[in-house]
């Protein structure tokens, strides 16, 4: 997924394997992801997709940079229930939770897993026959 405010930007999904670039985007302040070869789209992730950045991750405070102490994270949504708000997070497994938009820009990360693809067989009826259960006996 990518944030609301990244909609007027260029954007593709994330492909497992690649390295991708926090950034900020042209004409918007909003910060992101994009591959290192092509730095004006998007990369849009999908909640549960899983990235490991290069080194320890920073994001910006009020004044200063912070480390967030953990460099293994996986992506998430947040406060989907407010519009008009930055929903695009990572999870760390250190517990701490930081939005995409608030990661320092030039910090490589790699996509390691993404999400398994919703499957459309629960959404189908069930074809083929059907048996009844056996009585059971004591």
């Amino acid at each position: 997924m990518c944030d609301y405010s990244l909609h007027a930007v260029a954007s593709r999904p994330a492909e497992l394997g690649e390295t991708l670039v926090s950034t900020t985007f042209p004409l918007t302040t909003t910060r992101g992801f994009a591959s290192e070869g092509d730095p004006n789209v998007a990369v849009c992730l999908r909640p549960g997709t899983e990235v490991a950045f290069e080194d320890e991750v920073m994001r910006d405070g009020l004044v200063f940079h912070r480390k967030v102490g953990d460099r293994l994270a996986r992506f998430r949504q947040i406060e989907t229930d407010q519009p008009q708000r930055h929903h695009d997070a990572l999870e760390f497994a250190n517990g701490t939770i930081v939005l995409v938009t608030d990661l320092t820009t030039g910090q490589r990360a790699k996509v390691l897993q993404l999400p398994a693809m919703p499957s459309d067989t629960a959404a189908r009826p069930a074809t083929g026959v059907v048996r009844e259960a056996a009585p059971v006996r004591p």
